[in-house]
């Protein structure tokens, strides 16, 4: 028997949107997740995947337009994956967030939502990325049209983003409205000087080729770092690349580049060379300087990342003799932003470069009232490490999107401290853990932060007291 033909559904009416960003609309009981769609839009779906609770399609026509629909300002719309809710009004792409964190807190967390404030705006809805990272392809991702004559396509090169679902096949970016302009100056200079040169772009099944990643990062402080990622070690190319650079942009404050031979992307374990200028750019907060190297986690809307660490501060309603534990620090931004506030803060974070950074950050800073401590969190954050630094009056947490481990959170359950502040990226596993700390502690306050605007993701700030 052959497989049964998935269904098309005529005029299927969207009537929200769920947490990942896709539209749902209703079939015979069943939910339909279909992207690229909003609440009001009547389509013709076809079904891809069909699933005993629910349905995944993708529309094949549209006959009724949601008056919530506005005109997208990016030529890439529809192919590129980055913002997704362009066409959505900002004021309702804060609403849908809203609702998001209220469904999972109430929903998984049993949480009451009386305390829930308005979510934040991001001041800035274009260009307020501060790291932009593109891939280099010799198979880029073609059009419809391109297709259909696809022996006569010449051009294969691209420098972009990949297509969501294929890693294989990247969009060439023309013009990106997340990052300043001069991103996209650099991204497309870049482009035309490797073709010119007749340098090879990175082929992704086959492993091979000279140009792998360009990585832009830039600060409020106007300063600039650009990081190419080679895929063969082949020094000559690799200077003259550099060189091109250097010389074209003299604005860029560092220019360095690393040297990937290995199968997957992940560079962050390998030697970074600097090739100009310094190795690090600073970022500033509130008279305080933050150092940012090649492979520092910062968050991504400098200017958003000030409010949501303000909302912190003042979750933890410090009134100068706590020891605070800001667990997840990264490179110590939250600490030092509140070192000034309390007695000490100690710093727990996995990745060791990161707390070199965390430590530097202090240094530059004269701050001298913080610690920090690399490893693992579950391991680190044991009752023999509570009694040697002291025992925590306010714990600061933002962990990844995966949440806290049960042995951290059981930590916390047995340290007691007076506040816990929780910031998080994924309202979902929050939800999960603010359940399980509900045993000792009450949500006193909750604070959405939109720091992704055009995108299904939002920031969450929860502050517990012990009951």
């Amino acid at each position: 028997m052959g497989r049964r033909k998935k269904p098309l559904i005529k005029d299927l009416e969207i009537t929200g949107i769920a947490a990942e960003g896709k539209a749902i609309g209703y079939y015979n009981d069943m939910v339909v997740f279909v992207p690229w769609l909003v609440p009001g839009d009547v389509a013709d779906v076809q079904i891809k995947r069909k699933r005993k609770k629910y349905m995944e399609g993708s529309f094949v026509e549209i006959h009724k337009y949601s008056d919530l629909r506005i005109d997208p300002f990016c030529e890439h719309f529809f192919v590129c994956g980055g913002c997704k809710w362009q066409h959505l009004p900002y004021q309702y792409q804060l609403d849908f967030k809203q609702k998001q964190v209220e469904d999972n807190l109430s929903r998984i967390g049993k949480i009451a939502l009386k305390h829930i404030k308005p979510i934040k705006a991001s001041e800035k809805t274009t260009h307020y990325r501060n790291k932009m990272e593109y891939a280099f392809s010799s198979t880029r991702w073609l059009t419809k049209d391109e297709i259909a004559k696809e022996d006569d396509v010449v051009d294969r090169n691209a420098l972009g983003f990949h297509v969501p679902g294929r890693f294989d096949r990247v969009l060439d970016l023309k013009k990106c409205h997340l990052q300043d302009d001069f991103s996209n100056q650099i991204r497309l200079a870049v482009k035309e000087f490797a073709e010119k040169e007749g340098f090879t772009f990175y082929n992704h099944r086959e492993f091979t080729g000279l140009l792998r990643n360009l990585v832009v990062r830039n600060t409020s402080l106007g300063e600039w770092m650009v990081i190419v990622v080679f895929g063969e070690d082949n020094q000559q190319e690799i200077d003259s690349m550099m060189c091109f650079i250097r010389d074209t942009f003299p604005q860029i404050t560092s220019l360095q580049y690393i040297i990937n031979q290995k199968v997957n992307d992940v560079y962050s374990d390998l030697p970074v060379i600097p090739f100009s200028g310094r190795d690090h750019i600073f970022e500033q907060m509130e008279g305080l300087q933050f150092k940012i190297g090649p492979v520092s986690f910062f968050q991504t809307n400098s200017s958003q990342a000030l409010e949501l660490y303000k909302t912190a501060r003042d979750f933890a309603d410090l009134k100068g003799d706590e020891v605070v534990y800001d667990l997840y620090t990264g490179t110590g931004t939250i600490a030092n932003f509140v070192a000034r506030f309390c007695k000490k803060v100690v710093g727990v974070e996995f990745v060791e470069a990161a707390i070199y950074d965390a430590k530097n950050n202090s240094e530059a800073n004269n701050i001298k009232n913080t610690s920090f401590f690399a490893g693992d969190m579950s391991k680190i954050l044991t009752y023999d490490f509570v009694a040697a630094n002291g025992k925590p009056d306010v714990v600061i947490t933002d962990p990844p999107r995966a949440g806290m481990a049960d042995d951290v959170l059981e930590i916390l359950l047995r340290a007691l401290p007076q506040r816990i502040v929780y910031i998080s990226c994924n309202p979902a596993t929050q939800a999960r853990d603010l359940s399980v700390l509900s045993a000792k502690y009450e949500v006193k306050d909750i604070q959405p932060v939109d720091m992704f605007p055009h995108t299904h993701h939002v920031e969450n700030v929860v502050k517990l007291e012990l009951k």
